[in-house]
């Protein structure tokens, strides 16, 4: 795990640096502050000496006492805690630091997940209720007792009196049979008399009168209202003329539209709620009632049927409606908020809460968003906690990338593939060996399939790689892997010359004293480049260099420390300069006697 002055370090690298320190310091807390309780804490938990410290933007520049990185920044300590607590990528933070930050979590999950699906529509009668009145017979309407739409009307109510030839011969008939006593006869006309129309109640009544009824009267067969009135008094009609038609309102229907992108989600019987903005303040609830099969060319909608309750009868027809359709995603999904979620742009994840100060990067497969809330097809469990504030960063500090990158090494399936892409084979030379860490010092040699140049760096060595008989200026052969950025390890030494093991204790004491009557400034080269900034109360200036073909660097901005801080004041940025450029013995790079160029 690392500490948190790597955590705050690596944010103000970023540019986050005077945020983060802003935010603390209005909570009573200082970034030196912050870094000093990391390191307390891990002082506590293990040793009180460092193990040895690291620059905050290169894991493999590890030096055993304090000092600057190649890029100006203080090494941060590793103590024991730090170094073997906890799985790889795990970031450990203070209680403290926690709340200043405002780390806030939210417990993952397990259940049902809505879409709401808004919407509009319209109310329309209720279909399924709605009564259409024909005459059965050719006539005249002599009585209209109802004059317009929207006229309610009452079950066994008079709708109007029809005059019709063909009944009055129809009841002549029928009274004719009856005199007759012939009760075939008599059930034939009584048939003819139910197909044009009169009710049984009718016939009985003529039956029992011993006349025709001139004029025969239609009745309701309902409750509701007139939704269509298409005659007038005295009209004349046929069968095929629709009189009038009646529907009833103590249901509904709201005919709903929703987009193509959405249709796939509605479902019938799914709840839905609607509001009516003629009624303000209430709210109705009902359920899908049907999908229309085929959608509208123009819209690119589907209509959605909607049956709702309208016990007041005050929905009225061709109302308007806004509708919140509750369509399921899925019955019993593991779901997160959505601000938990970090998306990139090959793999998503949430950082994980451990508990004791301790978080986490886990990939996850994100599903459906739906309600605020995001679905997790894979990666957490419910229960997990997982941050939804500062997640980011937190998840800055955490080595999820070696973790993405053996995972692609894995799904390539093709060993050649995954070692062309993550090792390489390169040469180099032994400058330092520190068995202790399992690291060594290499200056190696350009590494092609990286777009490597010469460079000096500090390796961590695999577990089962021996360092016998390795020691400074010894030329080798090796192996490294690449398990993440920045992070990257020699997996085999070739080369190594164990005779040289035997030196001699005079021969060693010799190698010493000569390394400490070196010039501590070795292999210089001439650079020219152009000046983007100055660091005096750090002694560093940073420079846009042409390429340097002597040490095989392509053109790059970098900053070095200088040898004469006094120079500086004679520098500005934007200058263009000639300088010399050496590297130390610890890897760092000076530049000296710089001059102007045209």
């Amino acid at each position: 795990m690392k500490a948190l002055g790597i955590l705050i370090l690596v944010a103000a690298a970023f540019g986050g640096g005077v945020m983060v320190q802003g935010y603390l310091a209005g909570q009573g807390m200082s970034l030196a502050g912050s870094s000093m309780s990391a390191s307390d804490s891990s002082a506590e938990g293990g040793s009180t000496e460092p193990l040895y410290w690291v620059a905050p933007m290169d894991p493999n520049y590890r030096r055993d006492k304090p000092g600057k990185s190649p890029m100006g920044m203080d090494l941060v300590p590793v103590y024991e805690e730090d170094g073997q607590g906890g799985d790889e990528g795990t970031v450990k933070i203070s209680p403290v630091v926690v709340n200043n930050l405002g780390v806030r979590t939210a417990e993952v999950q397990k259940g049902s997940l809505s879409l709401p699906i808004q919407t509009v529509g319209y109310v329309a009668f209720d279909e399924g209720k709605l009564v259409h009145i024909h005459g059965r017979v050719d006539g005249w309407i002599e009585v209209l007792n109802v004059t317009s739409e929207g006229d309610p009307v009452s079950r066994g109510q008079t709708l109007y009196e029809l005059y019709s030839p063909t009944l009055v011969n129809a009841q002549e008939e029928y009274l004719a049979a009856v005199r007759s006593k012939n009760n075939l006869l008599k059930q034939a006309s009584r048939s003819r008399l139910e197909s044009l129309g009169l009710s049984s109640a009718q016939i009985n009544a003529l039956e029992k009168r011993g006349r025709v009824e001139q004029r025969i009267k239609v009745v309701a067969e309902t409750d509701g209202v007139v939704s269509k009135l298409n005659v007038r008094q005295g009209m004349f009609v046929k069968p095929a003329t629709e009189i009038m038609s009646i529907g009833e309102l103590d249901s509904v229907w709201v005919i709903a539209e929703v987009f193509e992108r959405q249709s796939n989600w509605v479902k019938p019987g799914q709840r839905v709620v609607m509001e009516a903005s003629a009624i303000p303040g209430k709210n109705w609830e009902g359920v899908v009632d049907y999908l229309y099969p085929v959608l509208d060319s123009k819209t690119r909608t589907l209509r959605v049927r909607v049956r709702f309750d309208n016990p007041e009868q005050s929905l009225k027809p061709n109302m308007f409606a806004d509708l919140t359709i509750y369509a399921e995603v899925a019955e019993q999904a593991i779901s997160i908020p959505r601000e938990a979620l970090i998306r990139g742009a090959r793999y998503d994840r949430v950082v994980v809460e451990n508990g004791d100060g301790s978080f986490k990067s886990v990939l996850v497969s994100p599903g459906q968003e739906a309600d605020g809330r995001v679905e997790i097809l894979e990666g957490l469990s419910a229960g997990d906690q997982v941050v939804t504030s500062a997640q980011f960063l937190i998840d800055s500090e955490s080595n999820i990338d070696a973790d993405i990158a053996r995972m692609e090494a894995r799904e390539a399936g093709d060993d050649n593939a995954a070692t062309e892409g993550n090792s390489v084979i390169a040469t180099g030379k032994v400058e330092s060996v520190m068995a202790d860490m399992a690291m060594i010092t290499v200056t190696h040699d350009p590494i092609e399939a990286w777009s490597w140049p010469t460079m000096k760096m500090d390796f961590d060595v695999a577990q089962g790689v021996s360092l016998d008989g390795l020691k400074a200026g010894q030329s080798i052969e090796f192996e490294l892997s690449k398990q993440g950025d920045w992070e990257y390890l020699i997996t085999a030494i070739k080369g190594q010359e164990v005779s040289q093991a035997a030196m001699s204790n005079n021969e060693m004491t010799q190698v010493a004293m000569n390394s400490m009557t070196a010039d501590p400034l070795t292999g210089g080269v001439m650079a020219t480049g152009e000046i983007k900034g100055l660091m005096p109360d750090m002694d560093m200036i940073e420079v846009r260099h042409d390429p340097i073909p002597e040490w095989q660097w392509p053109a790059m901005t970098m900053s070095f420390m200088v040898k004469d801080s006094s120079v500086l004041n004679q520098l500005k940025a934007g200058d263009k300069i000639r300088f010399k450029l050496r590297e130390t013995e610890d890897g760092d790079y000076v530049l000296s006697d710089p001059e102007s160029r045209q």
